[in-house]
C-alpha cells in the first residue's frame, strides 16, 4: 500500500512541476485574446516572447525575433504547414550563414492579427518546432516593452495586412 501511495505522490508531483515549468517557459501558451487591436505578451523564463499562432490555418508556436529579417520556419515543418520550397537563398543567422529556401505564407495569424502573403524562409538547420517571427511581420506592428510585458499594436489601427 505504501508503494502505491509513493507512486501516486510522484505522479502528482510530476504533473505539478511539469505544468509549472511549461507555464514559466511559455507563459503565453494559453493566450487569451481580449477584444481590441493589441496583444499583450509575457516574457518567458529564458527572456523570450513565445506565443501560439497559425500558419495557413495550422497551429504553430512563434518566437518573436527582431533580429530575423523574415519569418523563419524549420524546413521539416514546411509540408505540414502547406509551404513550398522556393529559390535557394543565403540567410545569416546567429550560427553563421545557412542555405535556406524562400517561401510564401498565404495566411499568418496570431492574437488579433492576420497577415497575407508573408515572405518567409525554410531553414534546414532549425531542429525544434518554433517559428521565428521576424521583421517581415514585425515591421507592420508597433511594440512597446515594459519590464516583462510586450504590447503589440498594429500601425494605423489595422488588424489585417
Amino acid at each position: 500500500m505504501a508503494w502505491l501511495a509513493s507512486v501516486a505522490l510522484l505522479g502528482v508531483l510530476y504533473l505539478f512541476f511539469d505544468s509549472n515549468l511549461q507555464a514559466r517557459n511559455n507563459p503565453n501558451r494559453e493566450l487569451q485574446i481580449a477584444p481590441g487591436a493589441e496583444l499583450i505578451l509575457q516574457r518567458s523564463r529564458d527572456g523570450h516572447y513565445v506565443f501560439p499562432g497559425e500558419i495557413n490555418g495550422r497551429p504553430v508556436t512563434f518566437l518573436l525575433d527582431t533580429g530575423a529579417t523574415l519569418v523563419s520556419v524549420p524546413a521539416h515543418l514546411a509540408a505540414g504547414l502547406g509551404l513550398e520550397a522556393g529559390a535557394p537563398q543565403q540567410s545569416i543567422t546567429a550560427n553563421g550563414t545557412v542555405m535556406t529556401r524562400a517561401a510564401q505564407i498565404r495566411m499568418l495569424a496570431f492574437g488579433p492579427f492576420k497577415l497575407s502573403d508573408v515572405r518567409a524562409s525554410l531553414n534546414p538547420g532549425m531542429r525544434d518546432d518554433q517559428i521565428l517571427l521576424g521583421m517581415s511581420v514585425l515591421k507592420q506592428l508597433e511594440f512597446t516593452q515594459r519590464g516583462d510585458t510586450l504590447e503589440l499594436r498594429p500601425m494605423d489601427g489595422k488588424k489585417e495586412f
